[in-house]
């Protein structure tokens, strides 16, 4: 059973449970018609995580990835992303309740992404990295941007391994995307990226 059969249009139920006699009078039709409290809990519940996934799109994820576009992600970091995005989702969709045993639970990561219908935020940052890498390849010679991608550093390099750069998270991505090529600045002159 729903609440759109007691007669709630679907509005806010926070606003709405600020008219009270709007509210009683859903709660007295709902008792009429014998709605079981579970159904009345399940669809608040509902509303309010919709409403957590709106605001974790619109305002979490966009100040998280702010500038991803130009980070060079080691494994670690991208680790630590998923973590952090796991644990904000985790906070939205709160815990379950196991069939067999009844006792509550944490939501397992393959249970996260099931109810979470988008993207996980590492593949959004591949994406947009991209994006900005076929925008830079596209620019003037004469802009910083591009000088800065296909400058080669000058001087004695320090000891160690060498860090991880930008160009390299691109090939990287590509490989992954299916793309064999190293030539992806001309790639991305065609548009075709």
């Amino acid at each position: 059973m729903d609440l759109r059969e007691v007669g709630y249009d679907g509005r806010d139920w926070t606003n709405l449970a600020q008219d009270r006699d709007q509210w009683r009078a859903y709660v007295r039709t709902a008792m009429n018609l014998r709605v079981p409290l579970k159904a009345v809990k399940a669809f608040i519940i509902k509303s309010a995580v919709k409403k957590s996934d709106r605001i974790y799109k619109t305002v979490i994820l966009p100040v998280v990835l702010y500038g991803c576009e130009t980070w060079t992600t080691t494994l670690r970091e991208e680790h630590r992303l998923r973590v952090s995005e796991n644990k904000i989702l985790r906070k939205i969709f709160g815990a379950k309740r196991d069939e067999v045993t009844g006792e509550w639970r944490k939501l397992h990561n393959t249970e996260l992404h099931a109810l979470y219908s988008s993207p996980d935020i590492i593949r959004n940052i591949k994406s947009r990295r991209l994006k900005w890498a076929e925008h830079v390849a596209r620019i003037r010679e004469s802009r910083d941007a591009y000088r800065v991608l296909v400058r080669r550093p000058e001087g004695k390099r320090p000891l160690g391994r060498p860090r991880r750069r930008w160009e390299d998270n691109i090939e990287m991505d590509l490989r992954e995307v299916g793309y064999d090529g190293r030539d992806w600045i001309n790639l991305a002159q065609d548009r075709l990226m």
